[in-house]
């Protein structure tokens, strides 16, 4: 709500960009403040809050400020940031899913293509010429760095996730010039994660890092001939389980694979079609 709210402020009339930028300073105290103060600290009249509130598609100042609210709420910590304790399936159901949507559309309106374009370059350089591609992260991170490594697996590369933080140690020492290290963390905090990119860069390795901007671990992927592929959103990995993070990650994954699959050698999508053809046989059959 409150990106909507500021990709609108150009279209609006001076006086409602006002009341816009008030709500996006403060967008608590915006919920529980009567009309007659928000047009005080507005400096507008208080038909012209309630004008904003419509011009940004809501009936009114009381449909916007409940909105508001249910945006703004701090959820339920350790479980998700967009639900409430007393909600039914139903809103459940709706809120999960509209924080999912919310933070895919604005990473897709955020990502940098000059990055993904770099990124996408050295993998597949990495898998033409047959050397490594090594997945690296641990936690809820680590799953996704299995995951990668299926995807990655079935396009004819040499390939491996890592999550134990010895084991990644030494996978790293072993890089050489030519090898890519995919270093997948959410906070980019990780003691492990940050050493690991550490000594892929010293050997050589291009690392494409998946994290938070502004992380230690994003600061060493913006280094010589390493790339940062930033993914930021709300959640607190402090206060809550990695859920959006860990789709716009897996979103990030299939990009790539997508991408690196279109520039590999021809022969690759006549593998692939075999390779599901061989999985059917291992389906039930239907009965007719």
């Amino acid at each position: 709500m409150l990106d909507r709210i500021r990709a609108s402020i150009p279209a609006l009339p001076p006086a409602e960009q006002r009341v816009a930028k008030l709500v996006l300073l403060d967008p608590r105290s915006f919920t529980s403040l009567p009309v007659s103060e928000l047009a005080d600290r507005a400096h507008v009249s208080k038909p012209t809050v309630v004008r904003f509130c419509r011009s940004v598609g809501y009936d009114g100042l009381t449909d916007f400020k409940r909105k508001l609210a249910g945006s703004v709420n701090e959820g339920v910590p350790f479980v998700h940031r967009s639900v409430d304790e007393d909600d039914k399936p139903g809103d459940i159901i709706v809120k999960v899913i509209d924080n999912a949507v919310s933070a895919l559309l604005k990473y897709r309106n955020d990502a940098a293509n000059h990055a993904f374009e770099r990124a996408i370059g050295a993998l597949a350089e990495a898998g033409q010429s047959s050397h490594r591609i090594e997945f690296y992260g641990v936690g809820n991170s680590g799953i996704v760095a299995q995951d990668a490594q299926h995807k990655f697996f079935r396009l004819g590369v040499n390939t491996t996730a890592v999550s134990d933080g010895h084991v990644q140690v030494m996978s790293a020492t072993m890089l050489k010039p030519g090898d890519c290290a995919v270093i997948i963390s959410n906070s980019g905090h990780s003691r492990d994660l940050v050493a690991v990119a550490e000594i892929a860069r010293k050997k050589g390795a291009t690392t494409i890092v998946i994290t938070a901007s502004g992380s230690p671990l994003a600061q060493l992927g913006q280094a010589h001939n390493q790339i940062l592929l930033a993914v930021d959103h709300p959640e607190d990995y402090d206060r809550y389980s990695p859920m959006v993070s860990r789709l716009l990650h897996l979103v990030v994954i299939d990009i790539l694979t997508t991408a690196v699959a279109l520039r590999m050698p021809g022969e690759l999508r006549p593998m692939l079609q075999e390779i599901k053809k061989n999985l059917r046989a291992k389906r039930y059959m239907r009965a007719d």
